[in-house]
């Protein structure tokens, strides 16, 4: 396959694969950099397979994203004037770099009693240079525009219910169809740190309107993974959209990547009872730097997603189909969401960084603690993995579109001696089986196996239609099957 043909493919109708992939993004301000330095990585793998301009829009059929998650999820999906991802995923870090220390000016220093004291007047930042580089950045684009799916949720304050953002439902619903700066202004208004945003959206062709007031979704579902599942549950149900033909909630068929922005450390003894009984609201509103109410909020919704799908996962035997990659020991200002000081931020960074070397971790379903998977590799190692699958994924659906559009097996203009039609559609079929004849597919077919070895004695003696082989006859009937094949052989690298 050319590795320069990615930015020239459409996205793909998910009716033709193996898997439905599903990427989430949790919130946390300024520890999204830490996301973001997977994504670049995982990114990275993806072009060493697929060319320079693979994205990772290309790859999954859901991107979720709350609060600096939907951000990120913003960039990652919403299209330039080429349709293709306006951010690349090496692009995201230096973003959050450049931008992070203009939405939030350390001007009240970094001692507790000043933001106590501004936080009691208002927000404690104004959110006006946010607005105006998401405006400046996303311009008009909206919902539907995404290269692919996108959930991002926020929450309605004036309804006191949460607001899920959804390409499926803005691609239905004009009503449904804000812009994304409208929705990433609204998903990232943390209570205390940022202001609430109101907009509206139009119907123009029904004279409708719905209007929003919005706050940041993290106070609902700051680890949206549950709801991009949901969503896609939903829209197996839905006869209007091409999506899913498999059985409602298939979880083995869910390939999932969640990615947190980083926790603080078990031996960051911040809170305890004892402590805390004694607390008053201005405690709770701020504590050493910390707002404890929120964060307290919105990472108690975070593990309970996680233990939730880990624990459907694992029940089903399925657990490598879910990675879940988040850092547990953050100290101090390392885990607070606005401390955009330009050593926090590096060290942010380099923690990002340093939890790509760290063991794979899952959730102890009996103590709710996440422990090393023994023999589980690295997160960098599990990012690999999933890229060959992710590729392997796309080349599938590339593989069985193309064989749908023409009406059968694509040709690769391969002419054999003597001709025979019949033999001549299965040779094509195994050199299709493989996508492209690389020295892996070469090496494939060289082999004198039991399933190739008829059509190599099938070439050396041809017979008659009427004649076919008994032995040969049931592997032509499965070779020559339109788009409903066994998938092209999968290479993946051994897991260590």
């Amino acid at each position: 396959m050319e590795k320069s043909s990615i930015s020239r493919i459409a996205p793909l109708p998910p009716k033709h694969h193996k898997y439905v992939t599903v990427l989430s993004i949790d919130g946390g301000g300024i520890k999204g950099i830490l996301p973001a330095v997977i994504l670049e990585c995982l990114e990275s793998q993806l072009q060493e397979l697929d060319g320079k301009d693979a994205r990772i829009a290309d790859y999954f059929d859901v991107i979720a994203g709350t609060s600096t998650g939907g951000l990120v999820t913003s960039m990652l999906t919403a299209p330039d004037e080429n349709n293709r991802p306006l951010y690349a995923a090496k692009d995201i870090k230096p973003f959050y770099l450049e931008n992070c220390p203009k939405i939030f000016p350390q001007t009240h220093g970094l001692f507790p009693l000043g933001k106590l004291l501004k936080s009691l007047r208002g927000p404690l930042y104004d959110g006006k240079h946010l607005h105006n580089v998401l405006e400046k950045k996303l311009k008009n684009k909206k919902l539907s525009d995404a290269i692919t799916n996108v959930i991002i949720p926020a929450f309605d304050i004036k309804l006191l219910q949460p607001v899920i953002f959804s390409t499926y439902e803005a691609r239905k619903s004009p009503l449904s169809n804000a812009k994304f700066s409208d929705i990433c202004i609204s998903t990232s208004a943390a209570p205390t740190f940022l202001p609430g945003h109101k907009f509206t959206t139009v119907d123009d062709a029904n004279a409708k309107q719905r209007k929003f007031n919005l706050i940041d979704g993290g106070v609902a579902a700051n680890n949206p993974a549950l709801i991009a599942i949901a969503e896609v549950t939903k829209q197996m149900f839905d006869s209007d959209v091409d999506l899913f033909r498999t059985r409602p909630v298939d979880f083995p068929r869910l390939l999932t990547i969640s990615l947190g922005t980083g926790t603080a450390s078990f031996d960051d003894k911040r809170y305890n009872v004892k402590r805390a009984s004694k607390w008053g609201i201005l405690d709770w509103l701020s504590y050493k730097g910390t707002t404890p109410l929120v964060e307290i909020f919105t990472q108690a919704g975070a593990d309970m997603v996680d233990f939730h799908i880990s624990q459907i996962f694992q029940a089903l035997a399925s657990q490598d189909n879910y990675l879940r990659i988040q850092n547990d020991t953050l100290n101090g200002i390392q885990n607070s969401v606005d401390v955009a000081t330009k050593e926090n931020l590096d060290t942010l960074v380099t923690i990002g960084e340093e939890l790509l070397n760290s063991t794979v971790s899952r959730v102890d379903l009996r103590t709710g603690l996440t422990k090393p998977v023994q023999g589980g590799g690295t997160n960098e190692e599990a990012l690999k993995r999933f890229a060959h699958l992710l590729s392997n994924e796309r080349k599938l659906r590339l593989w069985k579109s193309n064989a749908e559009r023409k009406g059968g097996i694509p040709q690769l203009g391969i002419n054999l001696i003597p001709s025979n039609t019949l033999v001549q559609n299965s040779w094509n079929t195994l050199v299709n089986f493989a996508h492209s004849v690389t020295a892996e597919t070469k090496l494939l077919l060289s082999k004198n196996t039991d399933f190739f070895r008829p059509i190599s004695q099938l070439r050396i003696n041809p017979k008659p239609v009427e004649g076919w082989n008994k032995e040969f006859h049931p592997i032509e009937k499965r070779l020559t099957m339109k788009s409903v094949m066994a998938p092209p052989p999968i290479f993946t690298p051994p897991r260590k």
